[in-house]
């Protein structure tokens, strides 16, 4: 029986439309909102965050049941779509806005994120060490109404077939036993 207690994830990995299109298809995520984090301007819109000039990510807030799916499994999609060892860039989107980054909103969010990421470097996965800033979260702003669920809005769009789409594939070939039924 479900104790029906959600818990809120904030992880920044490039283009919000990439990461949100692959959550949505993860069991256990109850729902997955694009939008801005860790800057220093009130309600900043999407112009102002790719100007870079407000210090916001651009991120994607889960909320999901941890008894269907663990932070830990979160971090494990989210280190497998983008690369976490650029720093502010992700393909051809470069700038602060695109960085790498988990908004933990837990001691225990801070802890795993921290001890997956030693993991992953021991590991040596990647070339280069992993540069995914672990930040505490702070403020959520919502990104306009044109972002939310834009993959799935816009599949045909260029964009959404050159770098989301891919992403989308990764994530399932990856992680097929965990897809939404």
């Amino acid at each position: 029986m479900s104790s029906n207690q959600k818990e809120v994830a904030t992880l920044a990995g490039g283009c919000f439309w990439c990461l949100e299109a692959v959550y949505d298809e993860l069991r256990g995520v109850e729902s997955v909102e694009s939008g801005y984090a860790g800057g220093h301007v009130d309600n900043p819109s999407y112009r102002a965050v790719c100007n870079g000039t407000t210090g916001h990510a651009e991120v994607i807030q889960i909320t999901f049941d941890p008894e269907q799916v663990a932070f830990r499994e979160l971090l494990e999609v989210f280190f497998t779509i983008h690369d976490p060892t650029t720093m502010n860039r992700q393909g051809n989107d470069a700038g602060t806005q695109y960085r790498s980054a988990i908004f933990y909103h837990s001691p225990e969010q801070k802890a795993t994120a921290e001890q997956v990421i030693a993991e992953l470097n021991a590991e040596k996965l990647w070339n280069s060490p992993i540069v995914t800033q672990v930040t505490p979260m702070t403020t959520f702003y919502v990104a306009e109404g044109y972002h939310q669920e834009y993959y799935q809005n816009n599949p045909s769009q260029p964009y959404c077939q050159a770098v989301v789409a891919p992403k989308v594939a990764k994530f399932r070939k990856y992680f097929l036993d965990r897809l939404k039924k």
